[in-house]
């Protein structure tokens, strides 16, 4: 049997990076590492051997012409109308994978979302997803997670519960079964007829898991900006370009 070749040029990642954040101004372009936080995942998108588009999603001309010299296209600026606080990633993927494939009359087969604000990837995450989702046609997405050993709580009619009923017996963390946190905004591959449904990730997945401390590092205030670049001291800027 004749395996399917791989194809790059079917493959997009797409970049939501909106200018009206409130809790942190300018939040895409604010300079972290000597580049705009906007800069690290084109850039690592870029040189992924997956890819073959790497698109950003803006409503800000600022943005746009940012990430156009880092290497990303930006065939459209985001109509004002999918640039809100309200406005969910879901409905920023559609739009644009859906505006771009009319714009060029081309499908694609696999969406690549990365995220800005959450930039302390391995860039290997992004190939490795992309891969394993081409090679099991039985999955919807592939995405990284984070493990961890902590325990859960949600609140259930006005009750607080464990999350899981394992989490009840207490041992020590090496002896204790994991879960995962969802980072989609790290690096998700999903079968791009799920975007033009509205949806980031499908049911039936694979995770790509590690342990990094400082993948939990998502930007949205000032606070965070200063752990970013403390941080990033700590691991290297050449670790994430």
């Amino acid at each position: 049997m004749i395996k399917k070749k791989f194809n790059k040029k079917k493959v997009i990642c797409i970049i939501c990076a909106r200018g009206g954040s409130k809790s942190l101004k300018n939040k895409n372009i604010l300079k972290i590492g000597g580049k705009p936080l906007i800069a690290y995942p084109i850039i690592q998108a870029k040189k992924s051997k997956n890819i073959g588009t790497v698109l950003v999603t803006t409503d800000s001309k600022k943005i746009a012409a940012i990430a156009k010299k880092y290497g990303a296209i930006v065939p459209f600026l985001r109509p004002k109308e999918l640039a809100k606080d309200t406005t969910t990633t879901e409905d920023t993927l559609k739009h644009a994978l859906l505006t771009y494939e009319k714009m060029i009359n081309f499908k694609f087969d696999i969406g690549v979302f990365l995220s800005a604000s959450d930039f302390f990837r391995k860039k290997i995450w992004i190939d490795q997803c992309v891969t394993k989702l081409f090679q099991n046609k039985n999955i919807d997405s592939v995405f990284s997670g984070n493990l961890t050993h902590k325990n859960f709580w949600e609140l259930k009619n006005k009750n607080w519960k464990r999350l899981k009923e394992s989490m009840k017996k207490y041992s020590s963390r090496q002896f204790k079964k994991p879960i995962v946190r969802e980072d989609t905004g790290l690096a998700c591959a999903s079968r791009a007829d799920l975007w033009r449904k509205g949806r980031r990730i499908g049911d039936r997945v694979e995770i790509i898991t590690n342990n990094e401390s400082f993948s939990s590092i998502d930007i949205h205030d000032i606070d965070d900006l200063k752990l970013a670049k403390s941080a990033l001291k700590i691991k290297g800027v050449k670790n994430f370009i």
